[in-house]
């Protein structure tokens, strides 16, 4: 049998669920093949998102959006949140990527993580009242 190598962070895929509205659970998922996550900031990382945001067919409805801020939702072969978007079992936000400048290596990002785009303003509203609705 052959020996499964580990995939380098030096050519790394990201899923980045872009979020729009958090009750209504309205997300769209961006995926980066060939990142290096030792050089790669997260301001590189939010400019990149946005720029496919902006230009891709697929996100005619969220050409609005600006995201501002991102959060780890999960790592290859990790646990899973209960929330479908977004990680919300994290009490002092240590999943949180707060400064711009670090690297996506430096947070602890691997081949395959997960991460949450949203903006902050909408995040800490839905964090006080964690209502969804559904359209059922």
């Amino acid at each position: 049998m052959p020996v499964s190598q580990e995939h380098p962070i030096t050519d790394a895929t990201l899923t980045i669920r872009v979020i729009k509205n958090f009750p209504y659970r309205t997300t769209k998922n961006v995926i980066l093949h060939n990142l290096d996550l030792t050089t790669l900031t997260v301001g590189e990382l939010k400019a990149r998102v946005l720029e496919q945001v902006k230009t891709q067919p697929g996100f005619k409805a969220y050409r609005q959006f600006n995201g501002d801020s991102l959060k780890l939702y999960t790592k290859a072969h990790g646990t899973k949140t209960n929330n479908l978007i977004i990680n919300m079992e994290d009490e002092n936000e240590e999943l949180m990527f707060t400064e711009d400048g670090k690297t996506l290596a430096e947070y602890g990002c691997e081949h395959e993580t997960e991460i949450s785009f949203f903006v902050m303003e909408d995040y800490l509203a839905f964090k006080a009242n964690p209502e969804v609705i559904a359209l059922f």
